[in-house]
């Protein structure tokens, strides 16, 4: 029996950082200095419960401005390096995934500096590949080109992200797609959007990634 997959790719934000805690303190600047509505902690956590679109609508963002604002948060956790810091566990799980022979690839809106800066040397050695700055609406383009550069297939690799916009490029790519509901989106929402696993806790993520392809030799 082989490995189920080649490839692991993982979103950045929300998803092995806890970059949520630094963002709500950043949230009023970022609105004041884009002419967006006010935004309160209530109508912040509501948001969670809410698809990419629906969220645009509720903040009156037109979609010319989304890459504007994606560039000014960008700028700003990189100069916030020290206020997000990794989940607990996703060190050891990125260790047993890498250990297992499978490639690990880092598909996020956010920069490359600030996503090696927040892993940490021994962690970043473990990715293979960054595609890092890719557009908020744009990852599965991004997911496409690091499956060709890891000479595998779409349904020989599992992407892992917290938000509904990562389950639709996952869709989109035609990978095997899950969520995790410590990130952004609530799990309502996520299950909702039917992933093909839902993770509560950094550790169950190992075994998924690791399995063997009984399954799938079985059938």
């Amino acid at each position: 029996m082989t490995l189920r997959y080649d490839l692991v790719v993982f979103d950045f934000d929300g998803t092995l950082a806890d970059s949520l805690t630094w963002f709500r303190t950043a949230l009023g600047d970022v609105v004041e200095h884009h002419g967006l509505p006010p935004v309160c902690d209530e109508k912040a956590e509501s948001l969670r419960g809410l698809g990419p679109k629906e969220i645009l609508e509720e903040l009156s963002i037109p979609t010319w401005k989304v890459p504007f604002i994606a560039a000014d948060v960008r700028k700003r956790a990189a100069e916030n390096i020290d206020k997000i810091t990794l989940y607990d566990g996703v060190s050891d799980m990125l260790r047993a995934i890498d250990d297992s022979g499978i490639e690990i690839a880092m598909v996020s809106s956010n920069g490359e500096e600030a996503v090696r800066a927040v892993l940490g040397l021994e962690n970043s050695n473990r990715v293979s590949q960054f595609a890092c700055g890719a557009a908020i609406f744009g990852k599965s383009q991004a997911f496409k080109k690091v499956i060709r550069k890891a000479n595998t297939r779409a349904e020989r690799t599992l992407s892992i992200g917290d938000e509904v916009r990562d389950i639709e490029a996952a869709r989109e790519s035609g990978t095997v797609c899950a969520a995790v509901t410590w990130g952004f989106a609530t799990a309502e929402i996520l299950t909702e959007s039917k992933p093909d696993y839902l993770f509560d806790k950094v550790a169950e993520i190992i075994p998924t990634a690791t399995a063997q392809a009984r399954k799938l030799t079985d059938a």
